[in-house]
């Protein structure tokens, strides 16, 4: 069977295979050999055989859909499309995995490479269709699963290829070593301990009450935000530690479809809670982080709790919770005054119901806090997730569907938007530099390290001339 050098269905485990494939520019010759790869048929329908059993919920979904269209207008790609029919999801799926069934894994590359764009440029796994489905209907776990099966036939975006090994080689979404990440603690705590004094990040401290976990982009590309999450567990007296190996919550391995990988990705978190027995877990302002280790983590583990080890918490339920019992307090002259709006993450969001929490911490935060329409539960991806913000070959797809984001922002007059998730953020930041409407975009730890009143004994003390 033909595959590639770069373009094959072997798994990235070594940093020579990964280092080969961040070699090939934008995938040039990954996609060229791509148009070669011959489909492993027999694999294939083994592997469908296995999942789609007579009582198992995906064939039960793919036979009961009546093709109603009541998903259609839930969908943010059907919409910023001019609704067009093949973004119907209920269309999108039972062309793709419906067709992969009927067929019994008698399909062809062309077939895989249309499966493929559809899983990655068609669906961001939001969800919300399933919210409007009659039947119940989860999309996104059967968009999830046909981009499993690409993933082992080897019709992956060449980015998905890589950040799936950048898992397996370093149990991170990015090249970042354990030392990296131990050096960048130590600095951003010597970098701020000026401007407050004590600051710490303790590292493998064992039986602290919080171990907070990140998304590997901060200590590569945004150590700052590393930092303020230290200024306000020190400002609110938290006892916190993060581990040495373990630290990274995200898993580009679950947007690319890789199961094995989304094991190996969430244990090592797993295995630091054992390690250090913590009291509980907070994870970063990042959406697919938080579902990927405390949503769907305990089943890729075999968690017979559906639990991950420790209790584990969003970062903006921790917010919540020290604005509510004063262990942080906001400086009322210092609350945001202009209109300003609230991105609703569909991970934590419409997946894990955390909308109230974040409403709470706009109370104590914002003056003139605008809802999107609709929100919450029933918001629209921000228009990059699922790992659409990066991927090269769909960056026009992605692209058309900011608009619908777009409209939803300019509707609220805020030209200040909270996303208190990486996705989000970065597809924020993206529709603002695309469309050029005039907003701003942020996380909340920034907004809140400038709003929050600092004790005296933790100011910095004037130097006696």
């Amino acid at each position: 069977m033909a595959q590639g050098k770069f373009c094959n269905r072997e798994k990235v485990d070594t940093l020579e295979q990964l280092q080969a494939l961040l070699n090939d520019k934008g995938g040039g010759q990954y996609y060229k050999e791509m148009q070669d790869l011959d489909v492993d048929t027999d694999l294939l329908w083994a592997t469908l055989q296995k999942t789609l059993k007579e009582k198992s919920r995906i064939k039960a979904w793919l036979e009961i859909c009546a093709h109603c269209g009541m998903c259609s207008d839930s969908c943010f790609l059907y919409l910023a499309n001019n609704k067009d029919p093949e973004q119907v999801p209920s269309y999108k799926i039972q062309s793709t995995l419906g067709q992969l069934y009927k067929r019994k894994g008698k399909v062809d590359n062309a077939f895989m490479q249309m499966c493929m764009d559809t899983a990655w440029s068609k669906c961001t796994c939001c969800n919300r269709c399933g919210m409007y489905c009659p039947f119940g209907i989860d999309m996104g776990i059967m968009f999830s699963y046909l981009r499993g099966l690409c993933f082992q036939q080897g019709f992956v975006p060449w980015e998905m290829k890589i950040g799936s090994g950048m898992h397996r080689v370093f149990r991170a979404q990015m090249d970042v070593t354990t030392e990296d990440w131990v050096e960048t603690c130590e600095w951003m705590a010597e970098e701020y301990e000026e401007d407050w004094p004590g600051l710490k990040i303790p590292i493998e401290k064992v039986g602290a009450d919080i171990m907070y976990t990140v998304n590997a982009r901060e200590p590569k590309h945004y150590p700052e935000d590393l930092a303020e999450a230290a200024i306000l567990f020190h400002l609110a007296g938290e006892d916190w530690t993060v581990p040495e190996e373990g630290w990274e919550e995200t898993s580009l391995a679950m947007f690319a479809g890789d199961w094995e990988a989304c094991k190996m990705q969430v244990q090592s978190v797993y295995d630091a809670m054992e390690r250090l027995k913590p009291k509980r877990m907070v994870v970063t302002e990042c959406g697919h982080a938080y579902r990927a280790t405390v949503i769907e983590g305990p089943y890729w583990c075999g968690l017979k709790t559906g639990q991950p080890p420790v209790e584990s918490l969003h970062y903006v339920e921790w917010v919540a919770e020290v604005l509510r019992n004063g262990k942080l307090k906001i400086d009322p002259a210092k609350k945001i005054k202009e209109p300003v709006t609230l991105q609703d993450s569909c991970n934590y969001i419409r997946n894990a119901g955390l909308a109230e929490y974040t409403r709470e911490i706009m109370s104590y935060i914002a003056e003139d806090f605008r809802e999107m329409s609709p929100n919450k539960d029933h918001n629209f991806c921000c228009g990059g997730g699922g790992g659409f913000n990066g991927i090269g070959r769909y960056r026009k797809q992605r692209n058309a569907g900011l608009k619908v984001k777009r409209d939803q922002i300019l509707q609220t007059g805020a030209k200040l938007v909270i996303a208190p998730c990486h996705n989000c953020w970065d597809a924020i930041r993206d529709l603002e530099e695309v469309f050029e409407v005039g907003i701003r975009w942020s996380f909340l730890k920034p907004l809140l390290v400038e709003m929050v009143e600092v004790p005296e004994h933790l100011k910095p003390q004037e130097e006696e001339v």
